[in-house]
Order: C-alpha cells, then sequence, then structure tokens
C-alpha cells in the first residue's frame, strides 16, 4: 500500500487499538507506535455504555468480548446518609433494546485484550510493541515520524500522526508543551475480589453506586461475573503519575470510617487484599486538538474525571469520528488530511466539553455532606429511575 495512505498512531491502549482498527476498516494502513514492551492490565473494571459498545460491535468485537462482559441488570444508588439504596436504575437488555447496543461492564484487560487480538489479525495493522514515538516533521509529501526502538531510530512516511498516548501523551507535548496534566486533588483506589468471598447479594449483576461525604464507593462485576472490581474516590495529596502504585489498606478504610458509612461499605472496602492507587489528573481545555495532519485522540487530548464512566467512551467515539473525517477526506490525501482532522477536532470538542461538565457535577453530587447530602437523596427519590435514566439519553444514544 502507498505510503500517503499509511497514519501512524502513537499509543495501543483503548483509544489507540480502536482508532487503528476504524482507520483501517476505512482502507488505510495502520502502524501504532507502543512504548511498552508487552501490553498489560491498566487500572481493572471499565463501563461502556450504548455510545462506545455500539462501535466496538460495529467493528466486529462482539464475538470477542461477550464471553467476558457482564450486562447489568440495574444501577443502584446507594447514600451512606441513609444507609440504603435510594433508586435503582433498570438496565439489562431491555436498556440494550432502547439505545441500540448494551451496556457492559468488563475488565479493561479483556477489552484491550481482544482490541489487540483483532489488530493482529487485520492485515493491514502493524503494531510495534517496544517501539516509542520521538520526533515528527511536516513537509510536502506529509510527515516523517522518528520512532525509537531501544537504541535505533527509524523514519516512517505517513499520511497523519494521532497521538493516543494517554495524559503524558508525548505527542501532545511536541505539538502544545505549555499544555500540562493538572492533579484533581482525588485519588481513585481500585480492588477486585472472587465473587465467590461475598454473600450473594453483593454479587448481582448490577452497578453499586455508594455516594457519601467527601467520597464515593463502586463495586460491580468484571470477568463474566467470577470478579468484583471495587473502586473507591477520596480526596488527598498523594499525586505521583501512574495508574497501579501499591496503596496502604488501612489509609482508606480510615476514610471509610464508621461513624459517617454504614457497615455494608466498610465490609466491600475490608474484603479487598490488594489496593492500588492512581492520583487523578484532568487536563485544561485544549482549543486546538490537531496541528496540520497531527490530532490528538482520547486522554492526550481531554482526560477527565471518571464520575460519568465515560472515560473510555469518549476514546472509543474519537476513534470512531476521526476515521470518519479522514476517510472523507476525497482527492490529494495529502493535502485533504489537515482539513479532516481539524473537521474532526470541531465535531468532538462540543460533545467532550459537556461529559467533561457532567462528570465534574456528578463528582460534586456524589461527595456532598450534611444537609445538602439529605437535599440530594430526596431529589433523587422524588425523580426516580424512568427520569433519571432519560437524563442519560444524550451520552447513550449518540452515534457516528
Amino acid at each position: 500500500m502507498a505510503a500517503a495512505r499509511t497514519i501512524i498512531v502513537a499509543g495501543a491502549g483503548i483509544g489507540g487499538l480502536t482508532a487503528a482498527l476504524s482507520l483501517a476498516a476505512k482502507g488505510f494502513r495502520v502502524i501504532i507506535l507502543e512504548k511498552a514492551e508487552r501490553l498489560e492490565e491498566a487500572g481493572a473494571g471499565l463501563q461502556l455504555s450504548p455510545n462506545a459498545s455500539r462501535i466496538l460491535i460495529d467493528l466486529g468485537l462482539r464475538p470477542r468480548l461477550a464471553p467476558s462482559a457482564v450486562t447489568p441488570e440495574a444501577i443502584s444508588i446507594v447514600s451512606a446518609r441513609a444507609g440504603g439504596e435510594i433508586v435503582r436504575l433498570p438496565l439489562g437488555e431491555a436498556a440494550g433494546l432502547r439505545a441500540g447496543a448494551p451496556y457492559w461492564v468488563m475488565h479493561r484487560a479483556d477489552l484491550q485484550g481482544a482490541l489487540q487480538a483483532a489488530v493482529n489479525d487485520h492485515p493491514d495493522i502493524d503494531l510495534r510493541l517496544g517501539c516509542q514515538f520521538e520526533d515528527v516533521t511536516s513537509h510536502a509529501k506529509g510527515l516523517t515520524v522518528v520512532q525509537r526502538h531501544g537504541n535505533a531510530r527509524q523514519q516512517e512516511l505517513a499520511l497523519a500522526l494521532v497521538g493516543a498516548d494517554g495524559i503524558w501523551s508525548a505527542v501532545r507535548n511536541h505539538l502544545f508543551p505549555d499544555v500540562q496534566p493538572q492533579f484533581s486533588g482525588l485519588i481513585a483506589w481500585r480492588g477486585t475480589l472472587d465473587a465467590t468471598t461475598l454473600p450473594r447479594e453483593y454479587t448481582a449483576a448490577r452497578v453499586q453506586l455508594w455516594m457519601g461525604p467527601d467520597a464515593h464507593l463502586v463495586a460491580y462485576p468484571i470477568s463474566a461475573a467470577r470478579q468484583i472490581n471495587v473502586v473507591a474516590i477520596v480526596p488527598g495529596t498523594w499525586n505521583r503519575p501512574g495508574w497501579s502504585v501499591p496503596g496502604d489498606a488501612n489509609e482508606l478504610k480510615n476514610a471509610f470510617a464508621s461513624q459517617r458509612w454504614p457497615a455494608t461499605a466498610r465490609m466491600l472496602i475490608g474484603a479487598v487484599d490488594e489496593w492500588r492507587r492512581w492520583a487523578l489528573f484532568t487536563l485544561p481545555g485544549i482549543r486546538e486538538w490537531t496541528d496540520g495532519a497531527i490530532a490528538l485522540l482520547g486522554d492526550a487530548a481531554h482526560a477527565m474525571l471518571p464520575f460519568a464512566a465515560q472515560g473510555a467512551g469518549m476514546a472509543i467515539e474519537d476513534a470512531a469520528v476521526l476515521a470518519k473525517c479522514v476517510s472523507e477526506s476525497a482527492g490529494d490525501p495529502v493535502a485533504g488530511i489537515p482539513a479532516a482532522l481539524k473537521r474532526y477536532g470541531r465535531q468532538r470538542r462540543g460533545r467532550v466539553l459537556r461529559v467533561q461538565r457532567a462528570a465534574r457535577q456528578q463528582g460534586r453530587i456524589y461527595h456532598l455532606t450534611g444537609p445538602l447530602a439529605l437535599a440530594r437523596d430526596v431529589a433523587i427519590k422524588a425523580m426516580g429511575p424512568e427520569r433519571m435514566l432519560a437524563r442519560q439519553d444524550w451520552i447513550y444514544n449518540w452515534r457516528v
């Protein structure tokens, strides 16, 4: 295939792998540069609402994902102040039919493994592990991308470069060196449990969201319901980069002390043997995601707080829109790519900013204390499950 049909993707996370598959489906040759020597599980569980699962299914990934995915029957919203459930939002098959695609929860490693297997099977995708992006220059024929593998440097001619290399993106640093991640003041702790170690009421196929004073707790089944994923988010000052740093369980148990949290929540916290933590960073709003034939995608462009459960979803949406825009650059592809990427950025920024705002607002609501927490619980009960679900339609019903 001609070099002018080659697109290089930096980063083999969920966004980068989805972008590669989406671009290859449009007839492009794709090279993925990933600095890690092998792809390993980063994080644990994730939620894929219909806006994201729809794209993955359209890429032919349902047979690879369905065996490990769990379709939750409901989202159970629980108040630490009230000590129990205040509303249950029905999901299951009915919600999937309503949105035209399933709501899945799964282990991040299962999703990444399915994406990597599809990439490895595709003849027009070259995944290069242990190979990192180093530099890029523009010229009349497109781009020359410099990559490094150990001590060896290699140049590759490409039509475009996509920076899908995460919040600490080297591609973004090349384009916009003044844009730096900002610590949110929040720390996410994650752990997993063997489902057989918990009473049955805690292993049902549902997402449990516990809202409490200055913290919240989420639990749901993953890995074909063999494990329970538990995530707790609390304020803190520790802010080292990294997704999987060991954490002291006693520190987290103190944050969920008995005077503020009921026994059921503390039981979940105490049942996890090994906790990992990561500091939550965000990016200030970037006005441009592209520069000529270079574009940013996923966390490299818009890292967000996890309170809307849309971090992976927005990266998957980015990948689909970017591939669609690039495929529409008819005529001279070298001349058409910068305009196509700018169109991609324009189409995505408004939606992503709205999701980012929703995530920040939901985080504040989850962590309310005192009379404000009481008002929140009363308002949620009064709204009821159907109205609350309908408020998510603008996210779930989105299509490319």
